[in-house]
């Protein structure tokens, strides 16, 4: 199924805010990101019809994020609450790897959606932990989980979740009622050091959700199902840097769900009884969007034309 002939909408809730990214020579750029904006790109960039409820000042870094975000085809639902758009300030390691610090506000108030219920929400990171905006996101997920498949990445920050231990009950919360959620092997480790993303992944989907997908870095992703668990190896790839690579993966998720009718709230259904060769098709397409993401610098994610180019190549 070619993006012009699906139907539907994906709504992505969350912070957007401008990422300046300190090189390892010590100069300074500025980018339009934050996990949930970089979802909602990511997914525009691939032909998806998509919305983005955040919220962004009335300066320079929200206009610049705006148009970014208009430049793939996003509609950006904003609450003008915020005194200035929040940063996130990424230093790069010798390896690409990007460090944050934050400076972020999230006032989001009570969202109503109207109209048809999305195909799909997806939400997380910053959004659904950090008060007041948080319980305003918790309440959305639940008055559209009737309708619609929901979607959730944790994206651990810890300067701005708190410790493990107090975090912890939250994401099983939102990762109990989510169809599908995707994490790291970073994210899975702090939550519970000591063991494996794959022990992690299992007990997640315990808790209720028909797919649970752990990236693995350079090592690939591993999906746990009720149809089975798969290891997809990541592509190879020359990283230029890691920035944004979590969300390219995530959009690229979502696209091949969408490809393969297995989204909303009539496809709920046959989501928790998907083959794992499904699983692996649909996530070996994500790694490839990731590897396409970190070829290049910042959040920078694959049109649709560039992800059929590589999978091409690929042959898949």
């Amino acid at each position: 199924m070619r993006p012009d002939e699906a139907s539907g909408v994906a709504v992505v809730v969350g912070e957007a805010l401008t990422d300046v990214i300190v090189g390892r020579s010590g100069a300074e750029t500025r980018h339009p990101g934050g996990s949930p904006a970089n979802v909602a790109y990511g997914l525009g960039r691939l032909g998806r019809r998509t919305a983005l409820v955040t919220e962004l000042g009335a300066d320079a870094d929200g206009d610049a994020i705006r148009a970014h975000l208009a430049s793939a085809g996003v509609e950006v639902r904003t609450q003008e609450r915020a005194a200035r758009t929040s940063t996130a300030v990424a230093s790069l390691g010798a390896d690409g790897s990007a460090d944050y610090k934050f400076d972020l506000t999230w006032d989001l108030g009570p969202v109503a959606l109207g109209g048809e219920p999305p195909l799909v929400l997806h939400t997380g990171s910053l959004a659904t932990t950090v008060p007041p905006g948080a319980a305003s996101v918790e309440r959305l997920v639940r008055d559209v989980r009737a309708g619609s498949t929901v979607s959730y990445d944790p994206n651990i920050r810890p300067a701005l979740m708190g410790p493990a231990g107090d975090l912890r009950e939250r994401v099983e919360r939102l990762v109990a009622g989510s169809d599908v959620v995707k994490a790291s092997d970073q994210d899975t480790g702090w939550l519970a050091p000591g063991r494996s993303p794959l022990e992690v992944a299992r007990d997640w989907l315990r808790l209720g959700p028909a797919l649970v997908v752990v990236t693995l870095g350079g090592a690939g992703a591993v999906a746990v199902s009720r149809g089975g668990e798969v290891h997809v190896p990541a592509a190879p790839v020359t990283v230029a840097d890691t920035v944004g690579a979590g969300d390219s993966f995530t959009a690229g998720l979502l696209d091949g769900l969408w490809h393969e009718e297995l989204l909303g709230g009539a496809a709920r259904g046959r989501l928790r009884v998907v083959p794992a060769d499904v699983v692996e098709r649909v996530v070996r397409r994500a790694t490839m969007a990731a590897a396409v993401t970190v070829s290049r610098a910042g959040a920078n994610p694959p049109t649709r034309d560039e992800l059929d180019a590589v999978s091409r190549v690929a042959g898949g």
